[in-house]
C-alpha cells in the first residue's frame, strides 16, 4: 500500500477540522435555538386553552331543557371522567409515544418524510397530539410555512407550561368528530347517546378513528369505511400493548347501536329560553359569544310539568285551523319565579314572543287595579253607583266618551262595587275612575309594574291602553302576595365552564300596596266565579265556574280583538291572552272563550294534588255577611248572603230591610186560619 502523501493528508485533515468546527458551531446554534424556544415558551407563559363550549339550560328540577350550539356541540369533561378505552385508543392510533416526547416525534417525522418522498405524495403525517391540539386551539389548517412555524411555537408553549395529562385532556375535548360534535363528550352523546365515561372498547375504537377524516370515516356516512378504520385503531391498541388480540377481535365483532335514527329533539319551552338569554344579556351583562359558546350552566325556574300542561291546553282548546295566537305566563306569587311561559302557538313558524314583547289591550283585566285604587280612596265593596247608559265628558268638556256594557245590558239602577266587578259593569268602572281620577289609576298600575305607556283618559278604566302579558301577570302576582312585589324571576343560578358561580338569585321583595286593601281587592276578584253576585246579568266566570275545584281570584277581559283571563290561587298565578296578531276582530263566540278555557284547565291540572288553600284574611280587615244585591248587612230574611271583607271601620252598619215584608207575608201565608183569627192562642 502506498503511503498517503503528506500534502494530501494535510489537505484532508483541514477539511475534517473544518467540518468538526462547523458541526460544533451548528450544534451550539441548535442548542441555543432550542434554548431560545424554551425560554420564549416560559416567558410567554401558558397559552390560554379556553375553547367554545355549549351552554346548557336546566329546568328547576335539574333536567336539561336546551342548549345553544349553533350547529356545534361542545362540552368539557375531565380526563378522569373519560373511558380509559378512549384515552388508549387515541394514543395508540394518533401518537403512541405521546408520554415520551416533548411535543415533536423526530423519528416519526423522519419516517414520514421518507415515506412521502418514496410515494411522491403525502401519504403519512407526523403531527403529535400536542401539535394537533395547538392547531385546533390557535391556528387555521392552511398549509403554509408561516402556519407551520406558529404551530411549532404553540406546541413548545403547551409542552413547557402544561402537563401531558392536561394536554391530552384538552385535545380530547377539542378534536372534531364530525356532524358538529367537538370533543369526546359531544361525540359520545351524538353517536351513542351516552357520556364519554360510559363508552365501551368497541365504541371508543370507532370514535378514535373518526378525527383522521371526520366526514370520510363517519359511520353515519359510510359504516363499512368506518369499520375498516375501527379495525386499524384496534390493531394499533394491540401493538401498543393496551389490549390483547382476542379483545380486539371481540370488540370488532360487537354490534354498535347508534342513535342516528332518533328524531331531532324538539326544544323545550323555546319562548321561555329566549327570555332567559335576554336576561343573561341585560341582567348579567354577558355578551352574545359568552352566552352561546361560553359553556355556561344556566339553572332556570321553569317547571317542565306546568310548561307541558300549558302547551297541551293551548293546542287542545284552540281550533288547529285557526290563525288565533296565544300567550300564557304562570308564576309563583310568593317568589316571583316564572314556572311556565308560552309566547305563541308555534315557535318554528313565529319566534315572536307574545308573552313579553307584544302589547295588547287588557280590557276588563285592568279593573282590579282601578278598584284597588278606589278602596284606598274610601270606596268599599258595598259602594253603590248607578249602572245605566252614560256619556262622560273630559278635557274640560271638549271630549266625550260613552262606554257600553256587554250586549248593552244595564241594571238601570244602583249596583255595588262587588257586583260591578263580578259582572264587569263598564259604566260603574268609568264612574269610579271619574271619582278617583285617571292619574291615580296610572300611578297604581305603575306601582304594580306595568311598564307600558298609559293614557290617563276615561277609557283607561276599561283597559284601552295596550300592555304586556308578563306585566299583567306580575301585577296580579303582587295582589296575590298581599301587595308585596317580587319581580318575575327566570334564572336561579349561572355557573361558568370552570364551575364558578357567576350569578345566583337572591329573593327580594318590597311592599308596594297596602296589605289590607290588597286582600279586599283579592276577595272582590273571587266574585267572578260566585253566582250569588248574579244580577241584571251573570258573573263573568259563570261559563267555567263548574270546572273549578278550589278558591280562585281572577278577572277576564274582552275587547274586539283581544281575550284575556288572569287569575290565581294562593300558590300559583296564571294569565292567558288570545287574539290575532294583526288585530282582526274575534267574531265567533267560541273564540272569546279560549282564554278562559285554557286558564281553568291549566290551573286545575297544574294544582292537581296540591292542597286546596283559601285566601287568608289580613289583620286589618273584617268579614261580614251582606246581601249582595244592596251591600247591606244580611238578615235572616235575606234569601242570599255572601261573606265579604272590608277594611276595618268601613264595613256596612245598616241592615237589609228589602226582604222583611216578604218574609213577614210568607210567614203569614204559612199560618192556619185558627192562628190568623186567634193570634193570642
Amino acid at each position: 500500500m502506498d503511503p498517503i502523501p503528506g500534502s494530501r493528508f494535510r489537505g484532508t485533515w483541514k477539511y475534517v477540522r473544518a467540518a468538526v468546527f462547523i458541526g460544533f458551531f451548528l450544534a451550539i446554534f441548535a442548542f441555543a435555538a432550542l434554548g431560545s424556544f424554551v425560554l420564549f415558551a416560559k416567558i410567554e407563559g401558558a397559552p390560554p386553552v379556553a375553547v367554545p363550549q355549549t351552554t346548557i339550560f336546566y329546568a328547576d328540577d335539574g333536567s336539561k331543557i336546551g342548549e345553544s350550539d349553533h350547529g356545534q356541540k361542545r362540552y368539557w369533561v375531565r380526563l378522569k371522567d373519560m373511558s380509559p378505552h378512549v384515552i388508549e385508543a387515541t394514543i395508540a392510533v394518533e401518537d403512541r409515544k405521546f408520554y415520551e416526547h416533548h411535543g415533536f416525534d423526530l423519528k416519526r417525522i423522519a419516517a414520514a418524510i421518507i415515506a412521502n418522498i418514496q410515494a411522491m405524495a403525502k401519504v403519512e403525517g407526523a403531527s403529535t397530539i400536542t401539535q394537533q391540539y395547538a392547531r385546533n386551539l390557535f391556528l387555521t389548517h392552511e398549509k403554509t410555512w408561516s402556519r407551520k412555524i406558529q404551530e411549532a411555537l404553540y406546541t413548545i408553549r403547551l409542552e413547557a407550561n402544561y402537563s401531558k395529562d392536561q394536554i391530552l385532556e384538552g385535545y380530547l375535548n377539542t378534536i372534531y368528530y364530525g356532524h358538529g360534535a367537538y370533543g369526546i363528550e359531544a361525540a359520545a352523546r351524538y353517536y351513542f347517546g351516552k357520556h364519554a365515561s360510559e363508552l365501551t372498547l368497541s365504541e371508543a375504537a370507532m370514535l378514535a378513528g373518526i378525527p383522521k377524516g371526520p366526514y370520510y370515516y363517519s359511520p353515519f356516512v359510510n359504516e363499512q369505511r368506518a369499520k375498516v378504520r375501527q379495525k386499524i385503531v384496534l390493531t394499533s391498541m394491540v401493538e401498543a400493548g393496551y389490549i390483547s388480540r382476542k379483545e380486539a377481535e371481540q370488540a370488532y365483532l360487537d354490534k354498535l347501536v347508534y342513535v342516528r335514527h332518533r328524531q331531532q329533539e324538539q326544544p323545550i319551552a323555546p319562548y321561555f329560553q329566549d327570555v332567559v338569554k335576554q336576561q343573561l344579556r341585560t341582567k348579567l351583562g354577558l355578551d352574545e359569544r359568552t352566552i352561546e359558546l361560553g359553556g355556561l350552566r344556566v339553572y332556570t325556574t321553569l317547571d317542565r310539568r306546568l310548561q307541558r300542561i300549558a302547551e297541551e291546553q293551548i293546542d287542545r282548546i284552540i281550533d288547529p285551523h285557526s290563525a288565533i295566537q296565544a300567550a300564557l305566563v304562570a308564576m309563583d306569587p310568593r317568589t316571583g319565579e316564572v314556572k311556565a311561559l308560552v309566547g305563541g302557538r308555534n315557535y318554528e313558524e313565529s319566534p315572536f314572543n307574545r308573552a313579553v314583547q307584544a302589547e295588547r289591550q287588557p280590557g276588563s283585566t285592568f279593573k282590579p287595579f282601578l278598584y284597588y285604587a278606589a278602596i284606598e280612596q274610601g270606596f268599599t265593596p258595598s259602594t253603590q253607583l248607578r249602572s245605566e247608559l252614560t256619556t262622560f265628558t273630559f278635557n274640560g268638556g271638549r271630549s266625550s266618551y260613552t262606554p257600553h256594557n256587554y250586549n248593552d245590558y244595564y241594571a238601570n239602577g244602583p249596583i255595588t262595587l262587588a257586583q260591578a266587578l263580578a259582572v264587569s259593569d263598564n259604566v260603574f268602572a268609568v264612574k269610579t275612575l271619574q271619582f278617583i281620577g285617571a292619574d291615580k289609576l296610572v300611578e297604581t298600575a305603575k306601582a304594580l309594574g306595568i311598564t307600558s305607556k298609559l293614557r290617563a283618559v276615561p277609557s283607561l278604566a276599561l283597559g284601552t291602553s295596550p300592555v304586556k302579558v308578563i306585566d299583567m301577570v306580575a301585577a296580579y302576582s303582587t295582589l296575590a302576595n298581599y301587595g308585596k312585589q317580587t319581580e318575575p324571576v327566570f334564572i336561579k343560578k349561572v355557573v361558568d365552564a370552570n364551575g364558578n358561580v357567576l350569578y345566583e338569585h337572591k329573593p327580594e321583595s318590597r311592599q308596594v300596596l297596602d296589605r289590607d286593601a290588597a286582600f279586599v281587592t283579592t276577595h272582590l276578584m273571587t266574585g267572578m266565579f260566585d253566582p250569588k253576585l248574579n244580577g241584571y246579568t251573570t258573573v263573568t266566570g259563570q261559563s267555567i265556574a263548574d270546572e273549578i275545584t278550589r278558591p280562585y281570584a281572577g278577572k277576564s277581559g274582552t275587547t274586539k280583538t283581544d281575550s284575556w283571563m288572569i287569575g290565581f290561587a294562593p300558590q300559583l298565578v296564571a294569565g292567558v291572552w288570545t287574539g290575532y296578531d294583526r288585530g282582526e276582530t274575534m267574531d265567533r263566540p267560541a273564540e272569546r272563550q279560549y282564554a278562559k278555557q285554557i286558564w281553568v284547565h291549566f290551573m286545575e291540572q297544574s294544582l292537581s294534588g296540591e292542597p286546596k288553600q283559601s285566601f287568608k284574611p289580613t289583620k286589618g280587615v273584617i268579614g261580614v255577611y251582606i246581601d249582595p244585591q244592596n251591600g247591606k248587612l244580611a238578615t235572616d230574611a235575606c234569601p242570599v248572603k255572601r261573606k265579604t271583607y272590608y277594611l276595618i271601620g268601613t264595613e256596612p252598619t245598616d241592615y237589609c230591610t228589602d226582604h222583611l215584608e216578604k218574609k213577614k207575608k210568607k210567614k203569614e201565608d204559612g199560618k192556619s186560619w185558627f192562628e190568623k183569627w186567634f193570634p193570642w192562642f
